[in-house]
This record gives structure tokens, C-alpha cells and sequence, in this order.
């Protein structure tokens, strides 16, 4: 596994802008950017660097970890801006190291609500002359699909409260829209309300005419994303078990 560290994907020298890439062997795969969880205050882009990385490389699969301005320092929308850049960096620069069968975006928790930003309103990658639809396929683990607490909590509202605007996720969800396959995972036993809002947006977008089988989803048992940095039996991540093959059979290879 070949790593390089500290890549400056915007160029303004912020510490908080920076992302790590995970290679495999090889000259071809697919490379999943991921952000981390932390409610958008604490966590880094290492967090999944001693078990959920290397297994997904082990699988040839790529990895970008990016980094991403935190409160108290950001404040809404800079982060999901940070989130939309590494992406684009992924986009330009991936061909550099090799050749990207693939291009998949996820995150857990913060990071999950970042993933799902950026699927659900396009904004934010159009800013990057991207779509959505240029991304092969979402893992969204765990994110909030409303207005997230700390962006509440900005607002000097109850982080308590369910808000679905312009900051929430479900708010984006739209008919007619064609979106690229996703991976949405959540625990039985989560953060307060997270599991009954996920099924609220996987119901939402059944409802908006997204066919099921395009957004599966896994409940995992115990608490939240207690399974992101857990190994099996065998020594292999169970989270990664789980992103692994969702990535592959999404996939576009030639030859």
C-alpha cells in the first residue's frame, strides 16, 4: 500500500483543506473519497487509516481521506464547499497515480451527512463543473438527513429539533431525478431519531420514484457506527466488508 499524505486540495494552505491518498497495486481501480464523522467538530481524515483503509485497499480499491474546515472555526456551508473540492481534486488528479475504473464518494456520520449533500443538491459539485451523476455511486453511513444539529445549533436553535431546509439533505430529494446508485447503512440502536430519519429518506425516495433496489440499505446492530472501526473473526473491517463490494458492482471497467 503506497500512501501520500498532506495533498493541499484547494491551494490556500488551510491544514483543514488537506487529504490523504491510500493506493493499491496496480495501475487500474476505483478510489472512494471519504470524510470522516465527528459532528462536523472533531475526527480527522485518519480515522479508518489502522482498518477500514488498508482493507479497501487490500480489495484494489482506492482511498482519499480528506480533511474538511470543523466548527467553531467554519461555519455553514464551508464544509460541504471543502467536501465538494476534494471530490474534484479526486476527479482531476486520480489519472496521476493511475487509472480510476471508477469514481464513489461516502462518508460516516458528518461525513455521511457531507456524502449525502452532495448527492442530493447539486450545487455544490456544479460549483467544480461536476454533477452528482458523474460520481458512480454514494455510501452514505449514518448521516442526518435533516438539517444537521451543529448547523442548529449555529443557529442558536434546540439541536434536538427535526428541520428539513436548504442545510438538510431530504430537503434536495426531488422526482425525476436520476441518481447514481447509493449505499446507506445505519445502526438499530443510533443517535436519537438517526435510524427513523434514514427510513424517512429511503422512504422519500422510493416515494420520488428512486427504485429501491438502487438505494439498499444495511442495518447494522449496536450503536452508532460502532462497526467503523471493528475487524471480524478473520482480522478483515467490517465496515469495509461492506463498502467493498458495493463499489465493485458499481464499477465501470473496459477490456
Amino acid at each position: 500500500m503506497r500512501i501520500i499524505k498532506d495533498i493541499d486540495y484547494v491551494g490556500y494552505g488551510n491544514p483543514e483543506q488537506r487529504l490523504d491518498v491510500y493506493l493499491p497495486e496496480g495501475e487500474r481501480f476505483p478510489v472512494l473519497v471519504y470524510f470522516h464523522g465527528g459532528g462536523i467538530e472533531t475526527g480527522d481524515k485518519t480515522n479508518g487509516a489502522e482498518c477500514f483503509f488498508p482493507y479497501l485497499v487490500k480489495q484494489g480499491i482506492a482511498v482519499v481521506s480528506a480533511n474538511y474546515r470543523m466548527y467553531p472555526r467554519a461555519v455553514y456551508p464551508e464544509f460541504v464547499r471543502d467536501a465538494a473540492a476534494a471530490v474534484a481534486w479526486t476527479k482531476k488528479h486520480m489519472g496521476e497515480y493511475g487509472e480510476c475504473e471508477g469514481l464513489f464518494v461516502g462518508g460516516s456520520s458528518a461525513g455521511g451527512y457531507l456524502s449525502m449533500m452532495l448527492c442530493f443538491d447539486s450545487s455544490y459539485l456544479a460549483s467544480h463543473r461536476m454533477k452528482p451523476s458523474d460520481v458512480n455511486g454514494y455510501v452514505h453511513d449514518a448521516g442526518q438527513p435533516t438539517t444537521h444539529f451543529n448547523v442548529l445549533r449555529e443557529r442558536g436553535m434546540d439541536t434536538r429539533r427535526a428541520i428539513v431546509d436548504e442545510a438538510a439533505p431530504l430537503y434536495h430529494v426531488k422526482a425525476g431525478q436520476s441518481y447514481p446508485p447509493m449505499l446507506f447503512i445505519v445502526s438499530d440502536n443510533d443517535m436519537a431519531c438517526r435510524y427513523e430519519q434514514t427510513m424517512l429518506l429511503l422512504s422519500t425516495l422510493s416515494h420520488m420514484g428512486d427504485a429501491p433496489e438502487n438505494h439498499p440499505h444495511v442495518v447494522m446492530q449496536g450503536k452508532h457506527c460502532a462497526y467503523c472501526g471493528r475487524a471480524d473473526e478473520n482480522g478483515d473491517s467490517v465496515f469495509g466488508k461492506l463498502v467493498a463490494p458495493f463499489v465493485w458492482k458499481n464499477t465501470q471497467k473496459e477490456g
